[in-house]
């Protein structure tokens, strides 16, 4: 699997359009964990990480930033900024969130509970362990 934007359904109402996402219709994988990261001061960046199990779908629900994934070789930039659109991210793959507007959430689900022991901090480690595959 690569990353990829996954659109989701979109539910036309004059009081408010409504948009969801479940397994399997619409993701690859079962919900097993849910945060946000919301407030980010100008400037910063958030993520730059990856994961050795876990697989992740991220949503700008408010706001825009951008997701920049790495596979060990070359970088893609993905940006979010409408909330029927997600970001698939298999397991693997660098991610890093920048580019954050005022006033921005970022909503992530994962198919793992919190681990510390899965994630990848050093990008030269990730690298070596990416072109090991």
């Amino acid at each position: 699997m690569i990353p990829k934007i996954i659109e989701l359904p979109k539910i036309y109402d004059k009081r408010g359009n409504l948009s969801f996402f479940q397994y399997p219709s619409n993701l690859p994988f079962e919900i097993e964990r849910t945060y946000w990261v919301y407030d980010v001061p100008g400037g910063e960046k958030r993520g730059s990480h990856a994961f050795k199990e876990q697989q992740e779908f991220i949503i700008a629900l408010s706001g825009s930033f951008d997701v920049i994934i790495h596979d060990g070789k070359e970088e893609k930039s993905f940006s979010l900024n409408r909330s029927y659109y997600g970001l698939y991210v298999p397991k693997m793959y660098w991610r890093r969130l920048e580019n954050f507007s005022t006033n921005s959430l970022a909503l992530i689900v994962s198919d793992k509970p919190y681990n510390e022991n899965d994630y990848i901090r050093d990008f030269e480690e990730f690298k070596t362990l990416a072109n090991e595959k």
